[in-house]
């Protein structure tokens, strides 16, 4: 009767355990579009935490714009399709690389600028104080 009942619970633990390999098990389609989803929640804003993505994200919001992603992905629509959405509804702040157009082009620009301002400054002052002095 022993022996009867640890081959059941033997079979019963074999049987949980190859429906739960077979349920972690991920069709290539699907880890493509794991991947797509990735991609596209890497480029857009957290609206809860500070200057992460939401794919890094681990709040609740984020995970539920995940996905967002995935189902929009899923339905066909394309990369761009799913930035302009996040874009129509929280507008471009969303997105953590904004299109280099308009006003959003002083954030590319800016830095360089000052990189040269800050290298100009240099050169000047290293002129100043090398220049031979003449007496009087």
């Amino acid at each position: 009767m022993t022996r009867l009942l640890a081959a059941v619970a033997y079979a019963s633990l074999g049987a949980i355990g190859a429906l739960g390999s077979a349920s972690q098990q991920q069709s290539p389609a699907d880890s493509v579009l794991e991947a797509r989803t990735a991609v596209i929640a890497a480029q857009l804003r957290c609206p809860v935490c500070q200057g992460l993505s939401i794919q890094d994200s681990p709040s609740e919001l984020s995970q539920q714009m995940r996905a967002v992603v995935k189902d929009q992905l899923r339905a066909g629509k394309t990369p761009e399709d799913v930035k302009a959405f996040f874009v129509s509804k929280y507008g471009e702040w969303i997105l953590l690389e904004p299109k280099a157009q308009g006003f959003n082009m002083l954030v590319y620009a800016l830095p360089v600028l000052l990189v040269l301002l800050g290298l100009g400054v240099v050169i000047v002052s290293v002129r100043k104080w090398t220049k031979p002095t003449t007496p009087a």
